[in-house]
């Protein structure tokens, strides 16, 4: 199926990335919307996950689009382009919580025995969330989520929503593979008192129709 993108460009889901982006690091710059169509969503989503304000979502996409533009001579074509896009936005988000004086740091020297124990036992890897959510609980499913602590909501968002590997957010994130799991872990126990009936909904966080135009087109008009 043919998406007609702007400037009339077209999106093919056959239309591999590091095709385009050697056609784009080529000179055909309108290429880039393509990547930007195909990462909004998930990029959206992630940065939710540090922040609330959604003109500043938005505000740190774009920056982080045209960041990942500017830099995109350097990026590594081994692995995916959503990977890097995404930390250059984590970083983005992150200096605005720390301008805010909000970072929660989180030392993983003070891991309890128990914590490591669970890290390597894959019986807790099952998902509870898998089934649709019923549509009147998600405005509650999506309280839940944005008020677990900024460390758990991330990586939440990532894997349950996104579904991001664990390799994945690991890179995202710098963090060790072990780490990941258990900041899943405690997501999961976080939300299972008041969502354990419930299921996931994947259109929770998202970034629809007008709202993916409006930042393509913003990141689209500073490139051209």
């Amino acid at each position: 199926m043919m998406i007609t993108t702007y400037k009339g460009r077209q999106d093919s889901p056959g239309m591999k990335e590091s095709d385009i982006i050697r056609r784009i690091l080529g000179g055909e710059r309108e290429l880039y919307e393509i990547l930007v169509r195909r990462n909004n969503q998930k990029l959206f989503r992630c940065v939710r996950g540090y922040l609330s304000d959604e003109e500043e979502i938005k505000d740190v996409m774009q920056n982080s689009y045209l960041k990942a533009f500017d830099k995109l001579s350097q990026f590594k074509l081994q692995s995916s382009f959503s990977t890097w896009l995404i930390r250059i936005a984590m970083n983005e988000a992150l200096a605005r919580l720390k301008q805010k004086g909000k970072i929660v740091e989180w030392d993983t020297n003070r891991l309890t025995d128990a914590e490591n124990d669970f890290a390597n036992d894959k019986s807790h890897e099952q998902n509870p969330y898998n089934r649709m959510i019923r549509k009147e609980g998600r405005e509650l499913l999506e309280r839940a989520i944005g008020d677990l602590d900024v460390i758990y909501r991330t990586t939440y968002i990532m894997k349950e929503l996104e579904e991001m590997s664990i390799e994945e957010i690991s890179e995202v994130l710098s963090i060790s593979v072990s780490n990941v799991k258990i900041r899943l872990h405690r997501a999961r126990l976080m939300l299972r008192e008041s969502l354990y009936a419930l299921s996931q909904d994947k259109d929770l966080f998202e970034f629809g129709f007008s709202k993916c135009d409006n930042i393509t087109k913003r990141v689209m008009k500073a490139i051209l």
